[in-house]
C-alpha cells in the first residue's frame, strides 16, 4: 500500500495548504466523500472509460446528501481526471494526519466489548489524554472478542487492558 500512500500524499498535502482556512470544513467533507469513495461499486463505475467525470460527480453528489460546495467538487473533478478516485481515503487519513498535526491532537481508537455510555466515554478520554500527554479525538468500536475491559489504539501505540489480553498473558505465563 506505500504506492497508494505515495499517490495520496500530494493531494493531500496541496489540500491542505489551500484550504488553511478552514481545516474543519474541508476535514469534514473530505472524511463523507472518503467514505463515498470506499465503496467498491462505485470505484469500479469511476475507474470504467465509457463513464464521464460528470456522471461520476453526479454519483458522488448523490450519495453526499448535499450540494458539493466549491472546493470539493473540484478536488473531486481533479482526482477522476487524474485517475486518483481510488486514493480518496488514504488522502482523507493523510490530510487527518497533517491537520491532527497542526493542532497538536492525535486520534484514538477505544475498542470495547460493550457499548460506552457519554459520561464514562468523558472520563476514558480525559485519563487517556493525561497517559499519551496530548489532546485525543476519541472514536469507539466495539469488539466483543474482547470479553471485557478495552484496548486503545493512539497512532502506533497500543494500551490494552481487555480481559482477553490478561488471559494470553497467563497463557503465556503459565505455558513458560
Amino acid at each position: 500500500m506505500a504506492e497508494i500512500a505515495t499517490i495520496a500524499r500530494p493531494y493531500a498535502e496541496a489540500l491542505f495548504k489551500a484550504s488553511s482556512s478552514d481545516l474543519a470544513g474541508a476535514g469534514a467533507w473530505l472524511e463523507k466523500l472518503a467514505v463515498i469513495a470506499g465503496n467498491p461499486e462505485l470505484q469500479q463505475f469511476a475507474d470504467n472509460p465509457k463513464v464521464t467525470t460528470e456522471q461520476v460527480l453526479s454519483v458522488v453528489a448523490g450519495a453526499f446528501g448535499a450540494a458539493l460546495p466549491p472546493v470539493a467538487n473540484n478536488f473531486l473533478t481533479a482526482l477522476l481526471e487524474n485517475g486518483r478516485f481510488t486514493a480518496l481515503p488514504e488522502i482523507a487519513k493523510q490530510f487527518r494526519a497533517l491537520a491532527n498535526a497542526q493542532s497538536g491532537t492525535s486520534d484514538a481508537v477505544v475498542y470495547s466489548a460493550f457499548p460506552i455510555d457519554d459520561a464514562s466515554l468523558a472520563t476514558v478520554a480525559a485519563t487517556l489524554e493525561k497517559r499519551f500527554g496530548r489532546k485525543l479525538r476519541v472514536t469507539v468500536q466495539r469488539d466483543p472478542s474482547l470479553i471485557g475491559g478495552i484496548r486503545v489504539v493512539v497512532g502506533d501505540e497500543v494500551l490494552d487492558t481487555s480481559v482477553k489480553a490478561r488471559l494470553e498473558q497467563m497463557k503465556v505465563a503459565l505455558a513458560a
